[in-house]
Parts: C-alpha cells; sequence; structure tokens
C-alpha cells in the first residue's frame, strides 16, 4: 500500500506546490543515503546484500516517478544504490561532489524545473537539504545504521523549499 502511495504523495506534492507557486518553477530533488554497505575496512565498500535489497526497493519506490536527472557521489556504494534506478529508467548516473555549494548550485541550474534524483551520504544528504531550505541545522547528520530516509524537496528559489521526508524499506518487505 505504502508502495502505490509515494508515488501519489509526490505528484501531490509537486502539483501542490507548483499551484501555490505559480510564478515561480518547481525544482524537485529525491534525496537518498546510500544502502547499506559491506564493512571491509576500506574507503570504498561495496553494497552489501541488505543494501543491494535496498537498491531494489528504491527502484520499487521510484518506479513511476518521472526522473529526469540521476546523480551519485563517486563511491561503489552510492552509484550502487542507484543503479538499479538508473538502469529501470535507461538513465546514465551524473557524478557531483559531495558538500560543495557551488556543485548544487550548478547541478539546480542544469536542473531548473525538472525532479533529480541525489545520493549521497548520512553526512551529505541532510546537508543538501538545509541548504536549500536555507536553515543550517534543521536536518541533522543520519546514525550510521540509518537507511532507510528518502527527502522529497521543491525548491522555488535560495532558501524557499518544501520537504517531505519519507522512508522505505528493503524489497524483502521491511
Amino acid at each position: 500500500m505504502i508502495k502505490r502511495l509515494v508515488p501519489f504523495v509526490c505528484l501531490l506534492m509537486i502539483m501542490g506546490t507548483s499551484c501555490a507557486q505559480e510564478k515561480k518553477e518547481v525544482t524537485t530533488l529525491i534525496l537518498v543515503r546510500h544502502a547499506e554497505k559491506v564493512d571491509d575496512g576500506t574507503r570504498d565498500p561495496e553494497l552489501s546484500g541488505e543494501g543491494k535489497e535496498r537498491a531494489q526497493a528504491l527502484v520499487g519506490l521510484l518506479r513511476e516517478t518521472p526522473i529526469d536527472a540521476i546523480y551519485s557521489t563517486p563511491y561503489k556504494r552510492t552509484r550502487d544504490t542507484v543503479a538499479p534506478l538508473a538502469l529501470l529508467k535507461g538513465m546514465s548516473v551524473t557524478e557531483y561532489k559531495p558538500h560543495d555549494w557551488d556543485t548544487l548550485k550548478k547541478i539546480l541550474a542544469e536542473n531548473s524545473g525538472k525532479t533529480i534524483v541525489m545520493v549521497g551520504h548520512s553526512n551529505t544528504t541532510p546537508w543538501v537539504a538545509n541548504v536549500l531550505v536555507g536553515e543550517e541545522k534543521k536536518y541533522p547528520d543520519w546514525k550510521d545504521d540509518d537507511y532507510d530516509n528518502v527527502l522529497i524537496v521543491s525548491v522555488f528559489g535560495d532558501g524557499d523549499a518544501n520537504v517531505a521526508w519519507l522512508n522505505y524499506g528493503k524489497a524483502s518487505g521491511n
């Protein structure tokens, strides 16, 4: 039931904010942290089996959502989290530099009025949301074991944004 409601909630959020902000073009960012990773002691681990299940759950969550661009930080765990979605949508994944205001401004400028997915980390994903809403500490960093958050941010301009916070489980139905 929840899986079917998410695209509807996303659409309502986009439509509702579009109506309220008629003169402004709305850019929607779907912000996701990478899925569970293997604890192999390296700086660039792969997804665990659980993480691969969550990556498939992301596909289920966003299957019906129109997406114009997909971004990932340059790490295996972020690329692998969004790779199944990119495959389904027939899109490539563009790498971005996390925690960088200039990079974020460029992404927003290149995708004005579009819907994009950005996969990041426990500290970079909340940072992006904070920058977009114009409040430095509204969304704190996520805990190391917190992988199920999705922030849908409708951006109208600098510091003018609405956020919907959703949770999603792994493909196994959790």
